[in-house]
């Protein structure tokens, strides 16, 4: 490896040089004919510069492209509640009580592009890697606690139907209340997207959730299902329509720059880690399906148990090297964390590392950023940007394993393996129970009267514009949730019947015409 501490003698540490490492004498003109040009093809410093320029934005995410991120430490209880964690899992980074690991935290926004507002009502992501002693462990969830669906064949329609129009280029909801209306597991996520948990009032004080079910594995290989919670120490805000339209007024950054001022100021924002466990069965006591991801594990059934705290410390060095180029994938478990058979995590858990190799590159996982805080040996080579081999102390002759003669060799099993028992047949069905409206009822009668209100009016806004067949069927499902939510989504609706027929994004009140009553004249120039 070269020393880049290296200079010549008419060199500072803040000379600046190209990438070859040439100190560039003048930045400020182009090498021309005369003063005024025509410039020349020779001009090596400006088509280095210009051309990096060209390519300095990797693909923008389709999905949670807005973020904003911090690293930062989790240190665990050594317990799930009152008992030994052990009992439940053999995860090492739960065990051991007061241990400091590493993580990086990225925030975001799902549907909208990389410098929307953060004002817009959307779900937030929230997405932690640790740096475990066994490898990264990547926790990729959401601040809210369920989803739109509960089949990963759906993902790409409901995106499709929340991203903008193909043809206007603006975001409609006659398009969402489209997919919505006729796919009624989503009711339960519109319920709390519509609401004021729709738009957090920052990153700092809203939940996070893992959302998909997972399995702990402990040392004799017994497993449960998992979900995970993490619970804001700053507490919990949330925004109005109204409020957010006021703050976006004069601020389309304002989660972010609170993410960054606060770690700044030494206000390190914490959450605690809580899990909720469940037998590795379907439940048929419960109404609903366990794996189910448009569905809350009852609290009163299944209580929080608290395993550690996570703490965020540092901002990024460089917003583009560190939170542009994360990459998270649900897939990256630990030894003693495990998959459930949700059929969302299994879709995410191709869907996630195939996006970070398309968008980064095949060797996303050699960035700092990205590379776990350990030895890897690994028989993978070659592919766009690698930069390090990455193999052990094996013959730099034998890429390949097994061998006799100086390969890599696998790692003993330590804890007994997990083999759970699959049987059943192939078919393309939807699970049983779906009780697709009776949570979203009783999360309707739990709000706050300004929560309901806020919802009901959004929901009208929305819908005012859609389909008669439309509204009736999102009606319908609001009445089988709960008598009073039905009543006032058809009645808002019903005085909101002198809609306007056009297009109109989340959240969007004034019509474009507005723009040229308010604009002001001016002549040329």
């Amino acid at each position: 490896m070269s020393d880049k501490s290296k200079k010549t003698n008419d060199e500072t540490n803040e000379t600046l040089t190209n990438r070859q490492g040439h100190p560039v004498t003048n930045n400020q003109s182009l090498r021309t004919v005369g003063n005024r040009g025509p410039s020349t093809l020779e001009n090596y410093d400006f088509l280095e510069k210009i051309s990096h320029f060209d390519r300095e934005r990797i693909p923008e995410r389709v999905v949670h492209a807005r973020g904003a991120g911090a690293h930062g430490y989790f240190v665990p209880t050594g317990k799930a509640g009152d008992e030994p964690i052990s009992k439940y899992t053999r995860a090492k980074v739960f065990q051991e009580e007061g241990k400091k690991t590493p993580v990086f935290v990225r925030f975001s926004s799902v549907i909208h592009g990389g410098t929307s507002p953060e004002t817009l009502r959307d779900p937030r992501g929230f997405a932690v890697k640790f740096y475990t002693e066994d490898g990264n462990w990547d926790l990729v969830g959401n601040n809210l606690k369920i989803f739109f669906i509960r089949d990963a064949m759906k993902f790409p329609d409901l995106i499709h139907a929340f991203k903008p129009d193909p043809v206007t280029n603006i975001q409609d909801g006659r398009r969402i209340f489209d997919f919505c209306s006729s796919s009624p597991e989503t009711f339960h996520m519109v319920t709390f997207v519509f609401s004021p948990w729709g738009i957090p009032a920052n990153y700092r004080m809203m939940q996070g959730s893992g959302v998909n079910t997972y399995k702990w594995v402990n040392e004799e290989g017994k497993a449960v299902l998992v979900k995970y919670h993490w619970e804001p120490k700053q507490g919990i805000k949330n925004l109005t329509q109204q409020e957010a339209n006021e703050i976006q007024a004069t601020n389309f950054n304002h989660a972010t720059q609170d993410l960054y001022e606060a770690i700044e100021r030494g206000d390190y924002p914490e959450w605690d880690l809580n899990v909720q466990i469940m037998s590795d069965d379907d439940h048929p006591e419960l109404d609903f399906d366990p794996l189910d991801d448009t569905k809350i594990w009852p609290k009163d059934e299944f209580p929080w148990l608290h395993v550690g705290t996570m703490v965020l410390n540092k901002n990024p060095e460089d917003y583009f090297t560190e939170v542009e180029q994360a990459a998270f994938g649900t897939g990256v478990l630990v030894d003693g964390l495990d998959f459930s058979d949700d059929k969302m995590l299994q879709g995410r858990t191709f869907s996630y590392s195939d996006t970070q190799r398309h968008r980064v590159g095949a060797n996303y996982l050699q960035l700092p950023i990205n590379a776990p805080k350990k030895r890897t040996a690994t028989n993978q080579t070659g592919g766009q940007m690698q930069y390090e081999v990455g193999r052990g102390s094996q013959s730099p002759h034998i890429n390949y394993e097994p061998s006799t003669v100086g390969g890599l060799k696998e790692a003993n099993q330590t804890g007994k393996e997990y083999t759970p028992m699959v049987e059943g047949k192939l078919v393309r069905e939807t699970i049983d129970r779906q009780n697709n409206t009776k949570q979203a009822g009783e999360t309707f009668r739990e709000f706050e009267d300004w929560e309901k209100d806020d919802l009901i009016s959004n929901l009208v806004a929305a819908l005012a514009p859609a389909d008669k067949r439309i509204q009736e069927k999102m009606i319908a499902l609001a009445e089988e949730a709960d008598e009073e939510y039905g009543r006032r989504l058809k009645e808002g609706l019903a005085a909101a019947s002198e809609h306007t027929e056009s297009s109109k994004p989340l959240g969007g009140t004034d019509n474009p015409e507005d723009a040229v009553r308010k604009g002001h004249e001016a002549d040329p120039y």
